[in-house]
């Protein structure tokens, strides 16, 4: 492993995590509600925010797997991880040009900046099996991990700082500060993303032999290797099984992440303290996902998964009968022990299991299962809560996510399921069948 290009494959997570934690999670909900939606009932302004994640996760779930496919066969991770983070950043820098009632264009540029930090996470991901080998990915994937929660976690504060001091430190409005905080989102997600896109080729050496197709070919190609992920990823049951196992409690970990906020505020908590919270779980998720890391390497990267994916169940009996704000910063303490080793762990698992010349294709494909079955988990506990008048009995509801997510876990054989994935190695190029193979010694 190039220790270089390992830092830089680090690095891109602490880049794009500043569109993760400020513009998915903290600043830009409220800048939507608060200013770009003025003047719309408060519901509505909810709705159409809702919607435009909306938007943005189908059209994600629609286009990863064709532009994974597309860079494997044309060898173009690099390249296409380029155009991503700059299509991302770009979008979220422009975000400075919006104000009051632009909640049109915010909600355009947000479905943009999604496919920008979506899509390139597909070519990313991907990027580990070409950089680590099997007996460091685990640990390489933490690292990655690791650094997101810090440089996400670091860019927050700044921004938190920003926003609540904004007087103090000389903007004419909160509204500007907001607006400058955009404008440093994309920057710093340009910024660091620079030592991969320096250090990854922006085409694999071994794709010479696609070079000559066309962009229409490459195209029909994509597209057709998609359909036949779709049609024959049966063919690798061991793969299919984990991938069943994790849109389960993939399912159940993104519902706790974009659901915690507004529960919290359900019964009471004020902005300042999940705001605060937030925060908590993005440092403490430095250190554990670090060591779920080291855990792995002594008890296996299946059993690390286990531990955190039952963490996850005690969480959520424990969010069941949360009352103050004190019980939430526990919470939160509570998700980010694991949130990050959870995560890292099920990509480098993954990693193991993908045939080594399909890797974008089958991260796109785990791209698009993951956001389909990611709406899952929003939707039964929104028809709980209004089913049953309150959100404490659709938090539990997630408890069906993890436990079905653990039974399937333990139903899939890892070291069945390298081989299976090692055995379809990639076919060698056909001779021309009129001119014999050249003699060899």
């Amino acid at each position: 492993m190039d220790p270089k290009q390992a830092r830089a494959w680090v690095m891109y997570d602490w880049a794009n995590s500043a569109f993760a934690t400020t513009m998915i999670a903290a600043v830009l909900p409220i800048f939507y509600q608060n200013v770009a939606a003025e003047g719309l009932d408060d519901a509505i302004a909810t709705s159409y925010w809702a919607f435009s994640q909306t938007i943005a996760m189908i059209l994600v779930a629609v286009i990863s797997p064709i532009l994974g496919a597309a860079a494997d066969v044309g060898g173009r991770k690099g390249t296409y991880l380029m155009i991503a983070a700059i299509v991302g950043a770009t979008a979220s820098s422009a975000m400075a040009l919006t104000g009051t009632g632009d909640y049109i264009f915010v909600s355009i540029l947000f479905i943009i900046a999604t496919l920008g930090f979506s899509g390139g996470n597909t070519f990313y991901d991907s990027m580990l099996r070409d950089i680590a080998p099997p007996p460091e990915r685990d640990m390489l994937s933490a690292r990655g991990y690791m650094f997101g929660y810090i440089g996400g976690g670091l860019l927050l504060l700044v921004h938190v700082i920003m926003i609540q001091g904004w007087e103090s430190i000389g903007f004419t409005s909160q509204i500007q500060a907001m607006q400058l905080v955009f404008l440093t989102s994309g920057l710093w997600w340009l910024l660091f993303a620079i030592p991969l896109l320096r250090r990854f080729p922006l085409r694999d050496k071994g794709a010479s032999r696609t070079a000559s197709r066309s962009v229409g070919q490459t195209a029909l190609h994509s597209v057709k290797s998609v359909a036949n992920t779709l049609l024959h990823v049966k063919k690798y049951p061991e793969l299919f099984k984990y991938l069943i196992a994790f849109w389960f409690f993939n399912d159940g970990i993104s519902t706790i992440i974009s659901m915690a906020a507004i529960y919290g505020a359900e019964i009471g908590i004020g902005t300042t303290h999940l705001i605060t919270a937030l925060l908590i779980t993005q440092f403490v998720g430095v250190p554990f996902t670090f060591l779920f890391g080291k855990l792995a390497g002594k008890i296996g990267a299946k059993r690390s998964l286990y531990l955190s994916l039952w963490f996850y169940v005690v969480i959520v009996i424990f969010g069941f009968f949360m009352e103050s704000a004190l019980h939430f910063y526990i919470l939160a303490f509570m998700v980010g022990m694991v949130q990050g080793g959870s995560q890292s762990l099920a990509r480098s698992i993954y990693s193991r299991l993908v045939p080594a010349h399909k890797t974008s294709e089958f991260f796109g494909f785990m791209s698009l299962s993951g956001k389909v079955s990611a709406a899952l988990g929003p939707a039964v506990f929104g028809f709980t809560a209004a089913a049953t008048g309150t959100s404490r009995l659709a938090i539990l509801s997630v408890l069906i996510f993890f436990v079905a997510g653990i039974w399937m876990l333990t139903r899939v054989n890892l070291a069945k399921g390298e081989a299976e994935a090692s055995e379809d190695s990639e076919p060698p190029i056909t001779r021309n069948p009129g001119k014999p193979p050249a003699a060899t010694l």
